[in-house]
């Protein structure tokens, strides 16, 4: 009977045992996170600005939203000005860009919807450290403008109808001055190509600080010797092309993203992106 009886208790704590370790594998399993469910159209183009993908952010930021949600971003980095025609010709299916008073007729023609603010930083000019035209203690822009138009010092500008140019544009308007002249000549290119054309030239440009902090290791002769300034902000918006204009534009995806760029958790890694590599951020999170 004792026999018997150890053998019992034996087989009871071995079941146990066996229930246990069934659970503890059913428990890790639970853990792990399901994948994505496959989007019905994956694809997803984005068309935005060069100082998004030229400062670093857009490496940081797809990934992440890739693995989240099993859309795949085409990215296309232009100009504002092409990627707003990309969005108004139903070429694209989310667009990020820099130039507020040019996305407003997008919205109200209902060309994209879902108009979202995102974030922002800040224009500098920037220069050589010599400071051939004395901008450094300028007052505001306008007058930094002025010093460089009536030195005649080089000044690049990216001629390409971005936010940037576009920006620029409006300061020299608001200086009251047309530049022209062999002082003043165009890259007809992005943020990144201007500013090593600024550098092999030695002169002045306007750029985001963001893309020129993440390519500043290869500026070695290029200083930042004007911001502050209540008119060098600048505005990043998203918006998705309006599917009812066109019927190809995969609005799902679009949406998917804005979404997914406003959320706190995305949110929080724009305001800590570059601050363990320059000491500050390179963009400051907006969304509500």
């Amino acid at each position: 009977m004792l026999r018997r009886f150890r053998k019992t208790s034996a087989l009871i704590v071995v079941l146990v045992l066996m229930l246990s370790l069934l659970a503890g594998c059913g428990q890790e399993q639970a853990a792990e996170p399901a994948a994505p469910a496959a989007p019905e159209n994956p694809d997803v183009i984005l068309a935005t600005t060069t100082s998004t993908e030229n400062s670093g952010l857009l490496g940081v930021l797809i990934p992440k939203f890739e693995e989240q949600t099993g859309y795949k971003i085409k990215t296309v980095a232009v100009g504002t000005g092409a990627a707003l025609k990309m969005g108004q010709n139903g070429e694209a299916d989310v667009l990020m860009t820099h130039a507020p008073a040019s996305e407003q007729p997008l919205v109200d023609d209902g060309y994209v919807m879902d108009y979202t603010l995102l974030m922002h930083n800040d224009f500098v000019v920037v220069g050589p450290a010599a400071d051939p035209a004395g901008i450094k203690d300028t007052a505001d822009a306008s007058e930094a403008l002025k010093k460089i138009a009536d030195a005649k010092t080089i000044f690049i500008s990216r001629g390409d109808d971005s936010g940037t140019h576009k920006k620029e544009l409006k300061l020299w308007a608001a200086a009251d001055i047309k530049p022209e002249g062999t002082w003043y000549q165009e890259s007809g290119s992005g943020m990144g190509n201007t500013l090593n054309v600024t550098a092999e030239k030695d002169g002045y440009t306007l750029t985001d600080r963001a893309t020129y902090l993440n390519l500043k290791e290869n500026l070695t002769n290029l200083e930042i010797l004007f911001e502050g300034d209540d008119s060098l902000m600048n505005i990043y918006h998203a918006m998705a092309v309006n599917p009812e204009k066109y019927d190809k534009a995969n609005y799902d995806g679009a949406k998917a993203f804005i979404d997914y760029l406003v959320t706190p958790e995305t949110q929080e890694v724009i305001g800590e992106y570059g601050k363990d590599k320059f000491g500050q951020p390179l963009f400051f999170p907006d969304a509500k």
